[in-house]
């Protein structure tokens, strides 16, 4: 029998789920696990699903704050979000949310959220040359995942393809770049408009590629 501990732990679902970590069925669930009276193939069962997971960062935001220039920051945020949203949804995603600079959007669909990565640089880019810009425009760095994850969160898909996802786009890819998983280039092989160029970082620990347009007669 282990030791008691020397101090309480919060498991009351209901005032977890204040924090806005999880719902409190899926703190309910997820205690009932724990304890043993939900088995694994029920929780799988009850929130496992298999999605394409769309992870989106603004470049700049950081180096902008640091130069005093917040308020600017926050325009580019809105400029980025004014182009974007309108492209994933013309894509069919069933879900877009909005953090900080970044933007998480799911679709059923992984070849329609490859589009909506070519079309969104495409877009930034037309925007960014218009001058409706400001002085120091985003840019957009993107990585996609596509698997099974579990239909919690705010984001509705927490699991690996998820995190990868999220390596990919935040803290990976440059700007005016998709990276994507493995998953996704093993679902999306038979385009033949599309080039997936394997990638190695001694940080990433996991295998992904970098997408660009092939060329017309290429």
């Amino acid at each position: 029998m282990a030791d008691a501990l020397p101090f309480a732990l919060l498991d009351d679902p209901e005032q977890l789920a204040t924090y806005n970590g999880w719902s409190e069925q899926v703190y309910r669930d997820l205690l009932e696990f724990q304890a043993g009276r939900m088995s694994h193939a029920e929780l799988d069962a009850k929130y496992l699903y298999r999605t394409t997971i769309l992870t989106l960062d603004m470049t700049g935001f950081t180096s902008s704050c640091f130069e005093g220039r917040q308020a600017a920051a926050f325009l580019r945020i809105l400029n980025v979000q004014k182009v974007c949203i309108p492209v994933l949804h013309d894509h069919d995603t069933t879900l877009v949310r909005a953090f900080a600079d970044d933007l998480v959007a799911l679709f059923d669909d992984p070849g329609k959220a490859l589009d909506a990565a070519i079309e969104i640089h495409r877009r930034i880019e037309l925007f960014n040359s218009s001058g409706l810009a400001t002085d120091n425009p985003a840019y957009c760095s993107i990585g996609i995942g596509f698997g099974d994850v579990y239909k919690i969160g705010p984001n509705l898909s927490m699991g690996d393809e998820m995190n990868r996802s999220s390596k990919l786009g935040e803290d990976t890819a440059r700007g005016a770049e998709t990276l994507v998983t493995e998953n996704l280039r093993g679902a999306l092989l038979h385009r033949k408009d599309v080039m997936f160029e394997p990638v190695t970082h001694d940080d990433i620990l996991f295998p992904y590629f970098r997408v660009s347009r092939r060329q017309a007669g290429g």
